[in-house]
């Protein structure tokens, strides 16, 4: 029998594994020292304290299990996999010490103070003094979802507004994918990683040349919507009020969650809280910036060109999806007014046309719900949770079906859906073809032979068949824990939210829910951020270890 080779006493695969996650925890110990800076700023000592910390730690751990096996060989990807799955669950793990601390370490009278600025006794960083809700914090950041432990944003001291905002910020591109960026390390080792996060598209041969082109665009698309939102919410008889660096704050906060598609917010109520057309308008783009692959936002710009958008196949089913689901939620939502719809406002003139000011308001809160459902941003401009089932089913459809891969999204994907639907087809019209026929088929630009189209069809085939099994074994437990205030559709549409990566909520989720539920929300978050395989792979290698 061959001997195992080691690493500093430890076996190969499990070396490269720890030093891959090691570099993730220094880039997560990197982000809590800048977080340390914002709390300065503000002149939030006790937060500044926990940021460094905390920082201090991830450090440690992060720079020690680089240095320990620095000699470890590169991933390859099995090992890709696992430092996917390991990493997200490790950076969130350390991602939640900041709240941690910041519960234990800032007194009673300065919690009572943030309290009393957010409208409320106490401020929401207490409830972080459970560290189950610290961990679900983190989680629901880095993996975009935008569920939330914190009752009252406003309520919490700005540096973990901040932190909140930038761990969705860097989780939307993919943290692992920022490491390879930064550490510039060429080769299969560097793909393995990238691909590892469920994205195939390259925008250049090099995989470290592709994520910089990467976070190029998110950041002038961010700059971009900063701008506009510090405009927008200045208009708004709610920003009108408030200082100029108040609104920044908001801008900058909103437009960094909105193009991760990640939700979370500084405000009471979501975007609800401005109750502003104009600023719902404004979002819709956004959002769906988020939803639309890199490759995609980089042939438009290096062109120049918008007819990039539809000769992309996602995009283009992206869009109609967008118009069908839009015009389905508003047809379901006049039929069925409730009071989630309270009738306020006439934004785009239909009144003239014949609709009430409630059937304007079931239009308008219907679209920006809609995108915000497919796009996996998750923010909330109506109280869902008192909409009809019919309304709250749709939106569980277009979180469970998200967006395009290569984009920020969660969900199962667009190009997986297309792909079952012409596998589907493909497999009836081969039933009618002699058994010596040579089979191939044109999808999106490309011909796929028999045993090309059989292996795409069984990959989405399998992803999505696990995924749509977690969400349904997952919202039968919910119904039975969330309580008698909550239907299945609550249970479903919540389980929907959590493992899409979404945020939108019908008010299940909160400090007060069942631990079992917070528990298995966690679960759906990991696994939905990183579709299903990567986790198994982790699963499996933690039963067998890495060995085939």
């Amino acid at each position: 029998m061959a001997r195992r080779r080691t690493v500093a006493g430890v076996p190969e695969d499990l070396a490269t594994i720890a030093r891959d996650v090691g570099s993730l925890l220094a880039m997560e110990a990197l982000l809590m020292t800048v977080s340390v800076l914002v709390a300065l700023v503000f002149r939030e000592w006790y937060a500044a304290l926990a940021f460094l910390v905390a920082g201090g730690l991830t450090a440690a751990v992060g720079l020690g299990a680089r240095r320990a096996f620095a000699e470890a060989p590169q991933p390859v990807m099995k090992h890709g996999m696992i430092i996917a799955a390991a990493g997200w669950f490790t950076v969130a793990v350390f991602g939640g010490l900041p709240l941690l601390f910041g519960a234990y370490l800032t007194p009673p009278e300065l919690l009572a103070a943030y309290g009393a600025r957010g409208g409320v006794d106490v401020s929401s960083l207490a409830v972080f003094r459970d560290p189950l809700h610290a961990l679900f914090e983190s989680m629901s950041g880095w993996t975009g979802s935008g569920l939330t432990m914190a009752t009252t944003e406003p309520s919490l001291p700005r540096a973990f507004q901040w932190w909140r905002s930038l761990v969705q910020w860097v989780g939307g591109v993919g943290v692992i994918v920022l490491t390879v960026s930064i550490l510039a390390r060429p080769g299969s080792g560097s793909y393995a990683l990238y691909r590892s996060e469920a994205r195939e598209e390259k925008i250049h041969p090099s995989i470290v040349s592709t994520v910089r082109t990467v976070w190029k665009i998110f950041v002038l698309y961010t700059l971009a919507s900063v701008a506009a939102l510090f405009v927008a919410i200045r208009l708004t008889s709610y920003g009108a009020n408030l200082p100029l660096w108040e609104v920044g704050w908001q801008a900058l906060n909103h437009a960094m969650t909105a193009l991760s598609t990640g939700g979370f917010s500084v405000t009471d109520n979501s975007i609800a809280t401005y109750d502003s057309p104009l600023i719902e308008t404004l979002l819709l783009p956004v959002m769906t910036l988020g939803a639309i692959a890199f490759p995609v936002h980089y042939a438009v710009l290096r062109d120049r060109d918008l007819s990039q958008l539809v000769s992309d196949l996602q995009t283009r089913w992206l869009f109609a999806l967008l118009g069908v689901g839009v015009l389905l939620l508003s047809a379901q939502n006049v039929v069925a007014l409730t009071d989630g719809f309270q009738g306020t406002a006439d934004y785009f003139g239909l009144s003239a046309l014949g609709f009430s000011a409630a059937q304007v308001d079931a239009v308008r809160d219907s679209t920006f719900q809609f995108v915000s459902a497919l796009s996996c941003t998750g923010f909330q401009s109506a109280p869902i949770g008192r909409w009809a089932d019919g309304g709250k089913l749709i939106l569980a459809a277009a979180m469970t079906l998200g967006g395009a891969a290569g984009s920020t999204v969660g969900g199962i994907k667009v190009i997986r859906a297309y792909t079952i639907g012409r596998g589907i087809k493909w497999q009836f019209a081969r039933v009618f073809l002699p058994a010596n026929a040579v089979v191939s088929l044109n999808m999106d630009g490309r011909r796929l032979s028999r045993d090309e189209m059989e292996r795409e069809f069984s990959e989405a085939a399998i992803v999505s068949l696990l995924w749509v099994g977690l969400l349904c074994a997952s919202s039968l437990l919910l119904v039975n824990v969330a309580g008698p205030d909550f239907s299945y559709a609550d249970a479903l549409f919540e389980v929907a939210s959590a493992q899409g990566n979404v945020g939108l909520s019908t008010g299940i989720t909160g400090p007060e829910m069942p631990v079992v539920a917070e528990a298995m929300f966690l679960l759906n978050m990991w696994i939905g951020r990183l579709e299903i395989i990567p986790v198994l792979v982790f699963a499996r290698g933690l039963l067998y270890g890495l060995e085939p």
